[in-house]
């Protein structure tokens, strides 16, 4: 019997699919918990139930033809098998070829000792095998259109926050140039100061999105500095009040105690809370105020933005830090405000967390790191 052979040259078998596979350039060199070994077992159950009349052969192996709806070990094994080879980056050549190696293994030793095949058991050999190399290769070519599929979202959502951010800069930068242009503020005042720190982040944003195209994936180094919490929120706030006015709100911010730092990177946290600002102008209620307030409770920072939206419903609060979800009538934004703050945020050490309040607003938090200053900064608390 064929069972009887292979289980007894078991070893054999699988030492000559292992040299059969090293000879080529794109040979599998690992070991793999799904495979060969685990084919060859339900190969050889498979043959010693054909060879018995026991029922479980479909079951174990499957049928025969291209449609197969009964489900089958050996399909779900060669399967994991296929999927296996996708992450450890090898093509779909060595899928096919691997279970070759196994049909040529098992022809060559049976004709060096003499094994006579029958019919039925050649058929039960070729079922197994055309059933295996379809679940592994249809299971690979599934594994690798999600792999594109993710990297084709990774890519739109890189570009699409690059166009998010640089849209925000611009926007304060125009807004700021405004009133330097219309004479309603002197260039060398705070206003002035605005339209240079936004083109130094947009500088900054643009040199960072270079060494990303260079390298081929997103700069995970966050350049950390220590800064005053005091300063850093009566910068946002200068900028950020211009774009409350456009909205029709009010922005108040309270008072910063002088001695409190953060160890941060100051353009992905001001990038990040100026999302969140951006998006409570966005959607509070107009004529009604956004409340930005950092203080120390323990050993941490909290920036927090609340506004007065009404609430969120509970349908668009599960995806809204998901990248380019829109739960709201305003479509006019890309939808990567939130999840751009989120990963800004973790940068930088911190987290990012959300509270609703059904019927009057939301409040986003950023938590980070307790820092201290050496010498006190004042900074003027605006109101």
């Amino acid at each position: 019997m064929l069972y009887t052979f292979l289980d007894a040259k078991r070893s054999d078998l699988i030492d000559r699919c292992k040299v059969k596979a090293l000879r080529r350039p794109s040979g599998a060199r690992v070991e793999l918990q799904h495979g060969i070994p685990q084919f060859l077992d339900q190969l050889i159950r498979t043959l010693r139930i054909e060879a018995s009349a026991e029922d479980g052969s479909d079951r174990l192996s499957g049928i025969s033809g291209a449609w197969r709806p009964i489900r089958s070990d050996l399909g779900e094994a060669a399967a994991l098998h296929g999927r296996e080879l996708l992450h450890s980056g090898y093509s779909v050549d060595e899928v096919v070829h691997a279970y070759g190696d196994l049909c040529q293994a098992i022809t060559e030793l049976a004709y060096e000792q003499n094994v006579a095949i029958n019919v039925d058991e050649f058929h039960t050999v070729n079922r197994c095998l055309d059933n295996a190399i379809a679940d592994a290769v249809k299971e690979y070519a599934y594994g690798r259109k999600i792999l594109a599929d993710d990297r084709a979202l990774a890519v739109n959502e890189r570009y699409g926050s690059f166009i998010h951010e640089l849209r925000n800069h611009i926007g304060t930068a125009t807004l700021a140039f405004a009133l330097v242009r219309d004479g309603r503020v002197t260039a060398s005042g705070a206003t002035g100061a605005i339209v240079e720190r936004t083109h130094s982040a947009m500088a900054a944003l643009i040199e960072r999105s270079i060494i990303e195209a260079r390298t081929g994936g997103a700069s995970s180094v966050a350049e950390n500095k220590l800064v005053s919490l005091s300063a850093f929120i009566a910068d946002t706030y200068g900028a950020a009040s211009l774009q409350a006015q456009v909205r029709g709100c009010q922005l108040i911010a309270s008072e910063v105690d002088p001695t409190l730092a953060v160890d941060v990177d100051t353009v992905l946290l001001s990038g990040a809370l100026m999302n969140l600002l951006g998006n409570a102008f966005k959607f509070t209620y107009h004529n009604t105020t956004v409340c930005l307030d950092a203080y120390a409770t323990a050993d941490r920072i909290l920036i927090s933005v609340s506004d007065h939206c009404g609430g969120i419903p509970g349908e668009v609060v599960d995806t809204m830090f998901l990248p380019f979800a829109q739960g709201g009538a305003d479509h006019s934004g890309l939808g990567l405000g939130l999840s751009i703050s989120r990963k800004y945020v973790e940068a930088c050490h911190g987290t990012l967390t959300f509270r609703n309040m059904p019927g009057e607003g939301c409040v986003f938090t950023i938590d980070l790191p307790r820092r201290l200053l050496k010498h006190a900064v004042m900074a003027p608390a605006p109101v």
